[in-house]
């Protein structure tokens, strides 16, 4: 009898065991992302999922952008980091500097035996997140710019053309009166991510530098200088129509995005990556224009830059785990898969086969607003104003940024002084950064 339990017990072991060796290797993958967006992550990891037995995505959405990658540095601090962490395009410079805490994309594929190219991705955004040698340190995922979205209805009812929207900022200046004459009392146009879309790529569209060293790619030590005649000129213009509401502020994130679905606001620049909740949410027709110009600066307009983000290897994984984001990575960038994400979410695909494929298909003669951010990135060769931006601490950057912005759309201090403010703090706050990565 108690030989026979003592197998019993083995049996149950050995059960056991092969039951604990056939789970699959769970990989942590914090984001940020929200509404129609957070429902294309989490079918992207049930998708992974269902497709092979070794490994599970988990997805958790963990705040913000900045929330997002403030919780991953903590955790990493603390032993407990995700596997892939989502950053914002502007949290580069932060990561590249978080030295041992990252694990290059590039060395994860290679080691993971992944067939793996840079060249089969879009240019304009593998750039952001590469070293000077190509080489891609995070995995670019949900990428987008600004554009310009429009209530077509809301045109029709002001007497404006809803298949011509304006194309300078004093078209779209008197186009604003036009649609709060018509009945658009609180707000003829507005904007979200104040700095991102008044500052980073109003520089790059006009081709004027906002800091030097190519907007701080070839190097930490640049310095701001985006108080120059355009960008004092655009925010005199913003102080001016904010008096009557022809332009109303919306504040410093995206929160104000529901201003434009709920019909407020018939002119929103804002990311492309707005087309999920736009879609879901819009009761009239809509479009998306590139950003307005000033038709009086030599060149304009040059490229936009990139918005969204990469996804982030973290360091102190064991090599099974890093195998398996590896072939996440690699059943992200399927063809088919990009263009349904692109399809979708409004997000860029990422790679060229995916976008020749969107184009080929015909689909941006019924959506041709899915294409107008691509066709922005690729307007023109980008220059060292243009290819991008890679400052140190630009989350605390962004919030000084803004902070002045409201104080000249308050009346508390000139377009000019308010801008030289902001430089000023900037380049303080980069130097300190300068000296943190060089500890």
């Amino acid at each position: 009898m108690i030989r026979s339990f003592t197998l019993g017990v083995s049996a149950v072991a050995i059960s056991a065991s092969a039951a604990l060796a056939q789970a699959p290797i769970e990989l942590q993958w914090w984001h940020a992302m929200t509404g129609a967006n957070n429902a294309v992550i989490v079918k992207l990891a049930d998708e992974f999922n269902a497709s092979q037995k070794e490994y599970k995505v988990v997805p958790t959405y963990k705040g913000s952008y900045p929330d997002t990658m403030n919780a991953g540095i903590a955790a990493f601090r603390a032993g407990n980091a995700p596997h892939m962490m989502q950053v914002f395009e502007v949290g580069t410079a932060t990561m590249m500097a978080a030295t041992g805490a990252v694990k290059p994309v590039h060395q994860l594929m290679k080691d993971a035996g992944e067939s793996f190219d840079p060249k089969n991705y879009l240019a304009a955004i593998t750039g952001y997140y590469s070293t000077s040698k190509g080489e891609m340190l995070s995995f670019p995922f949900n990428s987008s710019s600004t554009v310009m979205w429009y209530n077509k209805d809301a045109f029709k009812k002001a007497g404006l053309d809803p298949e011509k929207p304006p194309a300078t900022w004093p078209e779209t200046f008197e186009a604003a009166k036009k649609l709060k004459a018509a009945g658009y009392a609180t707000c003829g146009f507005s904007n979200a991510w104040v700095t991102w879309v008044n500052t980073e790529q109003l520089s790059a569209w006009h081709n004027v530098s906002l800091s030097t060293k190519a907007n701080g790619l070839d190097g930490f030590d640049t310095v701001l200088n985006f108080n120059g005649p355009l960008h004092v000129k655009h925010l005199e213009s913003l102080v001016e129509l904010q008096k009557d509401k022809t332009y109303d502020y919306s504040g410093r994130t995206n929160t104000g995005e529901g201003r434009f679905t709920a019909g407020e606001c018939p002119i929103f620049l804002t990311s492309s990556a707005f087309f999920g909740n736009v879609k879901a949410n819009a009761k009239f027709a809509f479009g998306a224009a590139p950003m307005p110009y000033y038709p009086d600066q030599k060149g304009a307009p040059q490229n936009s830059i990139i918005g969204g983000a990469s996804l982030w290897v973290m360091g102190g994984k064991k090599p099974d785990e890093y195998k398996g984001v590896a072939k996440f990575f690699t059943f992200l960038s399927d063809t088919d898969r990009q263009v349904e994400i692109h399809k979708s979410s409004g997000y860029l695909p990422i790679t060229k086969a995916a976008y020749q494929k969107t184009k080929d298909s015909g689909y941006y003669k019924d959506a041709p607003y899915l294409e107008t951010p691509l066709l922005e990135l690729t307007n023109k060769e980008p220059t060292e104003n243009s290819r991008g931006l890679r400052l140190g601490n630009m989350v605390q950057l962004r919030d000084v940024w803004a902070e002045e912005y409201e104080a000249a759309l308050a009346g508390k201090k000139s377009a000019k002084q308010a801008l030289d403010d902001a430089v000023t703090r900037g380049n303080t706050m980069l130097r300190q950064f300068e000296r943190q990565v060089s500890r």
